[in-house]
């Protein structure tokens, strides 16, 4: 009775926000279930302004709110540099990518992104490229999906005390539960929702240490002479407000590319320009949605470092080598149930968003890319078969994140690097390149996905001056190189003329 009088007002904003999320999964289920294209891609039914809180929502998840702004709390305000990268990212998607794809997808009859490549390059490397894009899918998301989980879990346990390990398991399957009952259509329509609470839950978060310090003139004051340390131990002085006074730029390029290029090369993204409904709700959802991602960024990416009007240094020094935590202990102790209940219903919106979008793209590649290649059965077993995929991939993620192997920020990077890497060269050279060849976007990916595991793992922790080139940049250089080089050195690959007018709608 003790622990529900406490939390019982966070407990319930909670409770109703889960049970709108499964109530909309489950109002879909008869719809969804109907074919492959309503449980893929919604059948190109879905407005406008629901894709554009939708790509906001999912982008923006656990990652942003908790890892993110977390991560402030280490390097200061110049962490806020991080969103500007991914705001330019956003646009650039939506301005070239988004059009493009939805006009191209729909002349292919396209249903994800692998079959995209093998659809537009007509290669003889077409089920190769398909296979391997699909196997892209499968192990960047892993990574990404413990990222969120572990960041949803972790709050749970900073603001209500529930074990880790429960509230990783939550997490997971309740957003498993409405993205199986009702496919694309409930994850665009509770993406929408979860956009509008993460937008205005940003606003609140940003407003808080102000609050607590008594102003803004005071609390820039208290970060800017502040008494705590930095994880060596050493005084931060005026460290948060100093440009890369505490992290390296090169270290900030990286983030920034690997996880704002996302958006111009990951499947969860790109996805959603396949569902909207027409060309003028593609234009609205091209502006409204790099406003709401700006707007949103702008309030949490230096949010960490504001936190430190909050922290006492004992706080601080726990906090400093602990980011994933600040947030839920920014709540914990500003110790407003009515606040915490709607910013706690905000973040997990953030990171069940994110979530359910790359459930559904697992399973599609799983099966539509990857099994039913191979082994083609009727289409009225591939969804129920979608299902069961995403499932068992749900075990996988909860078995991973119960001991991930890094913190938010560093599983979700590596996870957009092997995408933009593998997929951007192949992606823009299909939308924008007649000459592009399936020989090239092959090898491509090939080269990117591997370049990233490669410098990870086999030089940048390993070699003396390394560690703040991420994976991304020479992964990506390479990659691109790669496709134009190959293109240019395989036109008898090129598609035919007829094949490439019905693709560009010539």
């Amino acid at each position: 009775m003790e622990y529900l009088a406490k939390n019982g007002v966070i407990l319930a904003w909670i409770v109703v926000y889960v049970g709108i999320c499964l109530y909309i999964g489950y109002f879909f289920k008869k719809k969804a279930a109907a074919g492959v294209d309503e449980f893929y891609i919604a059948k190109r039914e879905i407005p406008g302004w629901v894709v554009a809180l939708a790509f906001f929502s999912t982008f923006i998840s656990t990652n942003t709110y908790i890892g993110q702004a977390g991560m402030a709390f280490r390097t200061g305000l110049c962490w806020a540099w991080v969103g500007l990268f991914w705001t330019v990212f956003c646009m650039i998607s939506w301005l070239l990518l988004g059009p493009r794809m939805r006009s191209q997808t729909a002349n292919l009859s396209s249903v994800t992104i692998p079959d995209y490549f093998d659809f537009r390059y007509k290669s003889t490397l077409s089920k190769a490229i398909r296979t391997l894009a699909a196997v892209v899918i499968i192990f960047a998301t892993l990574w990404y999906m413990v990222g969120i989980v572990k960041g949803c879990a972790h709050l749970l346990d900073t603001v209500l005390g529930l074990p880790y390990v429960w509230g990783a398991f939550l997490v997971t399957f309740i957003t498993c539960a409405y993205v199986v009952w009702g496919g694309m259509y409930s994850v665009l329509w509770t993406d929408a929702l979860q956009g509008l609470m993460m937008f205005f839950v940003a606003i609140i978060l940003v407003m808080l240490p102000f609050i607590w310090v008594g102003g803004v003139g005071d609390l820039m004051q208290n970060i800017a002479n502040t008494t705590h340390v930095t994880r060596a131990g050493k005084p931060m002085g005026t460290g948060l407000v100093t440009f890369c006074s505490l992290v390296s730029f090169m270290y900030i390029l990286g983030i920034g590319l690997s996880v704002g290029m996302k958006q111009i090369a990951e499947p969860r993204c790109l996805i959603r320009f396949y569902s909207i409904d027409n060309a003028k709700s593609m234009k609205f959802a091209m502006i409204a949605t790099p406003i709401l991602l700006g707007v949103s960024l702008v309030c949490v990416m230096g949010l960490g470092a504001l936190a430190h009007g909050m922290a006492t240094d004992e706080e601080a020094a726990y906090l400093v080598k602990h980011t994933d935590q600040v947030i839920g202990w920014m709540l914990a102790k500003f110790n407003s149930p009515m606040l915490s209940g709607i910013c706690m219903a905000g973040l997990f919106a953030a990171g069940m968003s994110s979530l359910a979008s790359v459930m559904l793209i697992v399973g599609t590649a799983i099966i539509g890319d990857i099994w039913n290649l191979y082994k083609p059965m009727p289409r009225e077993k591939i969804v129920g078969k979608t299902k069961w995929s995403i499932i068992l991939y749900c075990v996988l993620v909860f078995l991973l994140t119960v001991k991930p192997p890094a913190g938010i920020v560093e599983l979700t990077a590596f996870s957009g690097a092997v995408f933009a890497a593998s997929f951007f060269p192949a992606i823009f050279g299909g939308l924008y390149l007649r000459w592009g060849t399936g020989h090239a976007a092959f090898w491509s990916m090939l080269a990117g996905m591997v370049s990233c595991v490669v410098w990870r793992f086999g030089f940048r922790f390993n070699v003396a001056g390394l560690k703040d080139i991420h994976e991304i940049i020479p992964a990506f250089i390479i990659s691109l190189i790669l496709y134009l080089i190959i293109s240019k050195l395989t036109p008898s690959k090129v598609p035919s003329k007829e094949h490439l007018d019905m693709v560009f709608g010539n």
